[in-house]
């Protein structure tokens, strides 16, 4: 028995490492991976958030005492790490609008009499900035509280969950298309049921039509539910155009279902299916900005990270969501993401293995 089990095992290594494949998505990439993510989060200089700062030009707030003349703050020390806050100085109503895209999560009003913090106590991120910000200069003894005060969001579109919940629905359609699609088509590959279909007289274009369109009422499904339960616990809705969202939803669909089939169009084994459907969502899970902003990536990632699908996608559905946007001003995020669709499916189809 245990010859038995030690030739047996042989044989598992051997069908591994004779499978260049799946050696590079088992082992070679989890690395890259880890070495990519590693320098985006760990290899700066300095950690820089971005703030916006509502202020009166007449008079000369407490934050303007202590910022530099580029308009940064530096908090913390150096036991407990250096963040330097870069005050964005702009006008209320485009510091709400920065808070709703995401690109700040606090905003410093010194419009008034006194310093206001204004952010969402939901959102860790905002939270971890006012007690940096406000605990430095307490530590200099400039400001306490009775100069200063702290106003929660509670209007929709400026909390933390207006933000999470249009990323959720783009990360859906993401993982529908790419766990729905592609790898539907590649264990029908590997069981080689594709073979037989096209021995029918299928259509191969019908075939792929379906599969968009099936994934299409699916996904949709659970777009309506996450919106039904997010209306009634959180009171969340569409403060834009409803058709600028549908058109989006679809695009996305289309979108990631062209580069759904392009991924599924070689592979003929399980774990290299796995491990290409992975290469492509877990970069966009982790890079496009659904449960933080990726503006705090460095800024040098960012331009790439805008042109991600998924990023366009959930930028697209939050300008929808929270900022009241209609049909014209996600154009630009619908012929992109229909652009990548249709070039995906047709390099896809191209050399797509049907046995």
């Amino acid at each position: 028995m245990l010859n038995q089990t030690t030739q047996l095992i042989s044989v598992t290594f051997k069908e591994f490492y004779r499978n260049p494949g799946v050696i590079f998505w088992s082992l070679l990439f989890p690395v890259l991976m880890a070495w990519g993510l590693g320098i985006a989060f760990t290899k700066q200089d300095e950690l820089i958030r971005n703030v916006a700062w509502v202020r009166n030009a007449t008079t000369e707030g407490v934050i303007s005492q202590w910022a530099d003349a580029s308009g940064r703050l530096i908090a913390g020390n150096d036991k407990t790490g250096k963040v330097t806050y870069q005050l964005i100085e702009t006008g209320w109503e485009n510091a709400l609008s920065m808070l709703k895209k995401g690109k700040v999560s606090l905003i410093i009003d010194e419009s008034g009499n006194k310093t206001a913090y204004r952010f969402d106590p939901a959102n860790a991120e905002a939270q971890l900035a006012y007690l940096h910000i406000s605990g430095t200069l307490s530590g200099y003894r400039i400001i306490g509280e009775e100069t200063a005060s702290v106003v929660p969001f509670t209007r929709k579109g400026t909390r933390y969950v207006d933000f999470l919940v249009p990323g959720l629905i783009a990360m859906n359609i993401m993982m529908s298309c790419m766990w729905g699609i592609s790898y539907s088509l590649i264990d029908k590959r590997i069981k080689k049921l594709l073979r037989r279909m096209i021995a029918t007289p299928m259509k191969k274009s019908s075939f792929m039509l379906a599969q968009f369109l099936a994934r299409l009422v699916l996904s949709g499904l659970d777009v309506f539910i996450i919106l039904f339960f997010t209306y009634l616990y959180f009171d969340i809705s569409i403060q834009g155009s409803i058709a600028a969202f549908a058109l989006l939803y679809v695009a996305g669909n289309v979108a990631f279902t062209g580069i759904a089939i392009l991924v599924s169009s070689r592979t003929d084994n399980a774990q290299i299916g796995n491990g290409l459907i992975n290469a492509v969502v877990m970069p966009m899970m982790i890079l496009s900005g659904i449960f933080f902003s990726y503006h705090n990536f460095p800024d040098w990632t960012i331009a790439f990270i805008q042109w991600m699908p998924l990023t366009m996608l959930a930028d697209g559905v939050r300008s929808v969501f929270n900022e009241g946007a209609v049909i014209m001003d996600v154009i630009p995020a619908l012929f992109m993401l229909c652009l990548i669709g249709a070039g995906s499916f047709a390099f896809g189809m191209k050399i797509y293995k049907w046995y």
